[in-house]
């Protein structure tokens, strides 16, 4: 990796396109100091400790939704636009059109996807300015103006986050979006550190405690970067044909899957789904509702519960499943490869090798949802049987940063194999 950066720098576009990136990251970070006026972020900081759906949207934003700065919502709509858009295009045949006419279709998808992700912006501003009013979080809670401004300000930001992300897609390295969440994760790591220094100070937890933990941490990474570029290969093979007069020999080749390629979302499901009672509970803190929810004896929603962890890893490995089979399509690959007349060696073509994808699909899903599971309701784990009580490291932020810095690097490699070509070709 180092070799790979010290060659990307060395070549003048990609060193321009570097430039530009940590420029643009820089930018980013600024704003993200930026207060709303009108919070009590001493308040609003109580609401984003532990595992909860805030957390996590607080760990992507890098922190600025426990200060509530101007990008607290961060990419979150546009990320919940992309996820929705894509589960569209199965159900609305306009869309399943589009995204098979190629990079004009694809690019007529992300434009709906851009659009779609303001008006959720503001019902997810609304959202979030009615969690910190229950919170008792607002300095002046009287003045309804309060409410059009904080909305109108997260919604612009994050829209303006959007822009930010497609310029530096167009004339930086890596994909935009992903790097500002990239960077808002690893933004973390000082503060996470910070807290367990402070529980070794007061001896709370022993050095030795101390080591372990963070040997646990980097056996996990290493378990996230083994798993992120494992890949299930489906072998194919291509019938020979004639073509001009001349005969071309059959070729063979393979579909990668990627083991870990759905686990990201499936977490992100998962977790939703797991917070949605006690987010829903927060508007009516003295319902009979929230008090199941939180106190209750067979709540599953109690996030320091066995029941809680174990439905938490069950719904990661289900939507990891379900995305897995809705966005690869094995039908769709199956007809394909049999109009590019493709096969899979000893199986025949048509239903029973969609039969087959479907089945391969489905262990490596199940697989990667296992691993994700465990990677998930790790920290919950450690907390409930560890003295380290209010550390919550992410294990979805180490899948994302472990995702984002294999594709970043990816392409800043692709980048050198085509200045190469360039200059062979000068």
């Amino acid at each position: 990796m180092i070799a790979t950066l010290r060659n990307a720098w060395k070549a003048p576009e990609i060193r321009k396109r570097l430039l530009f990136t940590l420029f643009m990251i820089v930018i980013f970070r600024m704003g993200n100091f930026i207060p709303v006026p009108g919070i009590d972020t001493a308040k609003l900081a109580s609401l984003t400790k532990g595992g909860s759906l805030i957390n996590f949207y607080d760990l992507i934003s890098g922190g600025a939704l426990s200060r509530f700065s101007i990008f607290a919502m961060g990419v979150v709509p546009f990320i919940n636009s992309s996820i929705i858009m894509q589960l569209l295009t199965v159900a609305v045949p306009r869309l399943e059109q589009l995204s098979k006419e190629g990079e004009e279709g694809r690019k007529k998808i992300q434009e709906y996807t851009r659009y779609a992700s303001v008006p959720l912006g503001i019902i997810q501003g609304f959202s979030i300015y009615a969690i910190i009013a229950s919170a008792g979080a607002l300095v002046d809670p009287s003045n309804k103006l309060n409410m059009f401004i904080i909305i109108l300000t997260v919604t612009t930001a994050s829209t303006f986050l959007m822009w930010f992300g497609d310029k530096i897609t167009e004339h930086g390295i890596g994909n935009g979006v992903s790097l500002i969440i990239f960077i808002n994760i690893i933004s973390r790591f000082p503060s996470t550190m910070s807290g367990i220094l402070k529980l070794q100070q007061t001896q709370i937890v022993n050095f030795v405690e101390v080591i372990g933990f963070l040997a646990i941490i980097v056996v996990l990474f290493v378990a996230v970067v083994v798993m992120s570029l494992s890949e299930r290969r489906i072998p194919i093979q291509y019938a020979g044909k004639t073509a001009g007069g001349r005969m071309y020999k059959g070729q063979s080749t393979h579909i990668p899957i990627n083991v870990n390629g759905s686990a990201v979302i499936g977490i992100i499901f998962a977790i939703s789904v797991m917070q949605f009672p006690m987010t829903i509970g927060q508007f009516w803190p003295n319902s009979s509702f929230y008090k199941f929810v939180m106190t209750g004896s067979f709540s599953p929603f109690k996030q320091s519960s066995w029941e809680y962890a174990l439905l938490y890893f069950l719904l990661t490995i289900f939507f990891t499943w379900f995305y897995t089979q809705v966005t690869m399509k094995p039908e769709e690959m199956a007809e394909n490869m049999n109009k590019s007349s493709g096969f899979i060696p000893g199986i025949r073509p048509g239903e029973p090798t969609a039969v087959y994808i479907e089945k391969v699909l489905t262990k490596v899903a199940i697989l990667g949802g296992g691993f994700a599971g465990i990677i998930a309701i790790a920290p919950i784990v450690g907390e409930a049987f560890t003295n380290f009580k209010g550390i919550y490291f992410g294990g979805t932020g180490l899948l994302i940063i472990v995702n984002v810095a294999i594709e970043t690097m990816r392409q800043i490699e692709s980048q050198l194999v085509m200045r190469h070509y360039h200059g062979f070709l000068k």
